[in-house]
């Protein structure tokens, strides 16, 4: 959530900032709003005096045995007008409505665009093999490997939905802890947290209000995560850290789930958008001065675990417009999948300064002056091991559509080197 204080005192740069995330948020019709709340503040507090003055009045009077009947008329008039005034939290719920609808402000560094056609490149790892065959889609050799299913999985669960058995499931379980210790190597803490969280969670985190219809809700208002980016910034929530306990870096490996409501037609084949996957996350609770330092170190993590995998990628920088909703500045990793000639998305790894602090009051005490900040939030995929998986299908596959497995998961899968049926 934004500071009020800031869209007071840079209506220009917030209005420039709304622009370049290509949202209609106006800083004159918040600030409206927010001079509506100040000046009800400031009529409780004329009204508080008065209450004051009164009471005042009414005990010296009465000390010295006058009529102070009239004086308390008045008084309970003020009293009735003060509680009605301070009861009444219609102005503070729209204005906190609105703030929460708001996205964050794109980092100076982060180039203004309005789509993914107008990311930045930074750097590519790897060239793309040349295969001596047309090489297939992970989904045939899955299935032709008859260890993913898709028909089995729809009678049981519907559309986007999948089941890996023998070979391929254990290297997805291999992935996960492959993908878990390159986060242990660098300091992150393990959690088995919560998969299901109270809406003040997913608010706290920034899925909420904005991706109520993307979520999965329960009859008794729980939710299904989305990423376990909910959880671990919640482990922090409601908490005031010493600076020198940052930072915090946190890595999970949990179920995620979303309706991609809005991603029909999209990659209705496969597992690359599902309702159900799973993924290694990392977030990192730390000081606004290291932010930009630990965005760079936690993105290199994801970096590392693709150079170990040897798959090909690229990292990009997103343009303002398609950022997401908390994020402030958005590296995102994508793998390349012979089948498509293309890169797509495995890891997208986003600042989002105090935004998420703000709504889940996570907050530091600073050394030097002794003052009480709000922390700055990170988080990351590494990865999701589902692509990573469809990435390793069509990477490594064979024309006999057996698959090699990746030097470094070996020791992971019991020495084997081949899946083949």
């Amino acid at each position: 959530m934004l500071d009020i204080k800031f869209i007071r005192e840079n209506p220009e740069k917030f209005d420039a900032a709304m622009q370049a995330r290509a949202v209609n948020f106006k800083a004159s019709e918040i600030l409206q709003l927010d001079e509506e709340k100040r000046k009800k503040t400031f009529f409780i507090q004329e009204l508080q005096a008065k209450r004051n003055k009164f009471a005042q009045e009414i005990a010296v009077i009465k000390k010295s045995g006058g009529d102070v009947n009239s004086l308390l008329e008045e008084s309970k008039k003020i009293n009735s007008e003060l509680v009605k005034a301070e009861n009444d939290f219609s102005l503070d719920e729209k204005l906190n409505e609105l703030l929460a609808t708001i996205p964050n402000i794109p980092h100076d560094s982060v180039p203004v665009g309005k789509s993914e056609e107008e990311n930045v490149e930074v750097e590519k790892f790897g060239t793309p093999k040349k295969f001596s065959f047309t090489p297939k889609a992970h989904d045939e050799l899955g299935e032709k490997l008859g260890m993913l299913d898709f028909d089995q999985s729809a009678l049981m669960s519907g559309a986007r939905f999948s089941t890996l058995s023998k070979g391929l499931a254990q290297m997805e379980r291999a992935l996960s802890n492959f993908m878990l210790d390159v986060a242990l190597e660098n300091g992150y803490s393990e959690i088995s947290p919560p998969n299901l969280v109270k809406s003040d969670a997913m608010k706290f985190s920034g899925q909420l209000p904005k991706f109520a219809e993307e979520a999965f809700r329960t009859s008794d208002d729980y939710w299904l995560i989305p990423t376990a980016e909910v959880s671990l910034v919640n482990f922090a929530a409601k908490k005031t850290f010493a600076e020198s306990d940052l930072p915090l870096r946190f890595t999970a490996y949990t179920p995620c789930f979303r309706r991609e409501a809005g991603s029909a037609g999209k990659d209705t084949r496969g597992m690359i958008r599902q309702h159900q996957f799973k993924k290694v996350e990392l977030v990192s609770i730390t000081t606004a001065e290291s932010s930009k330092a630990e965005h760079e170190r936690m993105t290199n993590i994801a970096c590392e675990i693709l150079r170990r995998l040897e798959l090909p990628f690229r990292k990009l920088l997103l343009c303002s417009g398609d950022m997401g909703f908390c994020a402030q500045k958005t590296y995102d990793l994508e793998v390349w999948l012979p089948s498509q000639e293309k890169y797509r998305e495995i890891s997208s790894c986003s600042n989002c300064g105090d935004f998420q602090a703000r709504r889940g009051s996570i907050k530091y005490k600073n050394k030097s002056d002794g003052k009480t900040y709000f922390a700055h939030t990170l988080n990351g995929s590494a990865l999701a091991v589902g692509r990573t998986l469809v990435a390793i299908l069509e990477n490594y596959q064979n024309e006999d559509g057996s698959i090699n497995v990746p030097q470094v998961l070996a020791d992971y899968m019991g020495g084997i080197k081949k899946i083949s049926c």
